[in-house]
């Protein structure tokens, strides 16, 4: 089972063996250092915090639509989409108007009172924050009357959501 090996082979293979190694590794080291790509910094997710009640799926879904998705890159201070290029900060100002019209699901009820949303130009992470505010939404129902003539004042129903997290 032993084969013969002369020892000058085998230091040759030893030393082809820690070649190729140090081959791969420096190209691995060399394109991991690499700080610039060639588009510029891919956005790379949505995070989102201080929502309770609206779904993290419709906030993200709301700020892709103003551009800040999978697919976009940075280049600088712009923002480069499949259809179009923008500033950065605009497409920041679009994505807080569109998180503040996210609803609770299978409602009209838009509680987010304010947003702000950043992105990390280095990484491009993209960070949503949200404040709920139910103060501020206007839930009104149908105005009634009394039928029978008497001098009533209007009744007034607000409409009851039940909201169950």
């Amino acid at each position: 089972m032993f084969f013969k090996i002369r020892r000058d082979t085998l230091i040759i293979l030893l030393l082809a063996f820690i070649l190729i190694v140090c081959g791969r590794l420096i190209i691995y080291v060399a394109y991991a250092s690499s700080a610039e790509v060639a588009e510029g910094v891919p956005i790379a997710g949505i995070i989102v915090k201080g929502n309770d009640i609206v779904p993290i799926d419709s906030i993200r879904y709301n700020v892709q639509n103003s551009g800040l998705r999978e697919g976009s890159y940075i280049d600088g201070d712009i923002l480069k989409t499949s259809i179009r290029e923008l500033p950065v900060t605009e497409a920041e100002a679009n994505a807080e108007k569109f998180v503040r019209r996210s609803t609770i699901p299978g409602t009209k009820i838009a509680p987010i009172a304010g947003a702000d949303v950043s992105v990390n130009r280095d990484t491009g992470i993209v960070t949503v924050t949200v404040i709920e505010d139910f103060s501020t939404i206007n839930i009104t129902g149908n105005k009634t009357t009394s039928t029978d003539g008497s001098n009533l004042e209007k009744s007034t129903s607000v409409y009851n959501y039940s909201i169950a997290g």
